[in-house]
């Protein structure tokens, strides 16, 4: 990082966009971040610059730049308005969580800027970050950790009647009360998320994600029917959003049709034009299990186990179900053996 800085100028911003590889263009970003200049014109370009860099820290995979960024702008962060800096923080943490591998790196940085914006009584920024946090520790399966932050976090955010943030909040309980095997709870937070959402315009995505944690109650309680539409529905939202989810809400839906035995439905639904857009090993590990279930062949299931074991026993909500397919499948072979010997 250079000592001399930049004029915070459209010009400098030209060059640092032109130069002749990343490294050249961040320690130019840099540069202009350090210009004394607090007008509102120098302001405005030091948020693009600060855009621009963390897109670029980002494709180069450093992370623990990104983060000692959010410290280096806490002086900035005084200067701006409160909804700029929590845009322009979210904006950061999310650019660290596109990285691979910085799991606990993100845990550590949310737990640094909750710190940060409780000592500057910034309310709304860390309710966010907290609930980002919450997500992160479900993920890597420090449940209690996660539980504790959010009981004190959903009562927070009820006195102040933030739905948007309580639809998130208590999905997000739904989920991790789903993962401790408390079905009961998983279902009244859900229900509290429904009540949210009906009051506020939900954003598509958001919408999608309650569709799909429905899906995944409903299956549990073996209403697969049920969780069979909540599942498209998802299908449909995540589709139209390009979202990643959208193939797993699809394979849900064909492990819905495979467990009220309409296995025949899945080659369908997978040749379908949304199916098509796709086709990959997550639709393949259900086809070969569709298989297995119209065969009535528990080899053809136990191969396909070992085919597809990242798609099936490693999915924690396909993996749920395969006990019970086991089970159906072993009587189906069964009868099928026996068949021939019975008499009409």
């Amino acid at each position: 990082m250079s000592t001399s800085y930049l004029p915070a100028t459209t010009d400098s911003i030209a060059q640092a966009l032109e130069a002749k590889n990343p490294s050249e263009s961040i320690s130019i970003f840099y540069r202009i971040l350090e210009s004394p200049s607090s007008s509102p014109d120098s302001l405005r370009i030091k948020e693009q610059s600060i855009t621009n860099l963390s897109d670029l820290l980002r494709q180069e995979n450093r992370a623990e730049e990104l983060r000692s960024l959010l410290t280096q702008l806490r002086p900035f962060f005084a200067l701006i308005p409160k909804a700029k800096t929590a845009k322009i923080v979210r904006g950061i943490i999310d650019a660290v969580a596109k990285i691979p591998g910085t799991s606990d790196l993100q845990i550590s940085l949310c737990k640094e800027m909750v710190q940060w914006t409780r000592a500057e009584k910034r309310t709304f920024l860390r309710q966010r970050v907290e609930a980002r946090l919450a997500a992160l520790l479900m993920e890597s399966k420090e449940y209690s950790e996660a539980l504790n932050l959010l009981s004190g976090l959903i009562k927070e955010v009820r006195r102040l009647d933030d739905k948007l943030l309580l639809v998130d909040i208590d999905l997000l309980e739904s989920k991790l009360h789903f993962s401790l095997r408390n079905l009961p709870k998983a279902k009244a937070a859900l229900t509290a998320a429904r009540t949210a959402a009906n009051a506020i315009y939900v954003p598509p995505a958001q919408q999608g994600t309650i569709d799909l944690q429905s899906g995944i109650l409903h299956a549990e309680e073996k209403d697969y029917k049920t969780a069979y539409s909540y599942f498209f529905e998802a299908f449909e939202a995540f589709n139209a959003l390009e979202d990643p989810r959208a193939v797993f809400s699809l394979k849900y839906m064909l492990l819905c049709k495979i467990m009220v035995s309409q296995a025949d439905d899945v080659a369908g639904i997978i040749s379908s034009k949304a199916g098509l857009r796709y086709v990959g090993p997550e639709l393949d590990a259900m086809k070969a299990v569709a298989d297995a279930h119209a065969k009535r062949s528990l080899k053809l299931f136990e191969t396909a186990l070992r085919d597809f074991k990242a798609q099936l026993e490693e999915d924690p909500i396909v993996h749920r179900h395969l006990s019970s397919l086991y089970d159906t499948l072993l009587e189906q072979n069964l009868c099928r053996l026996i068949e021939p010997f019975s008499r009409g």
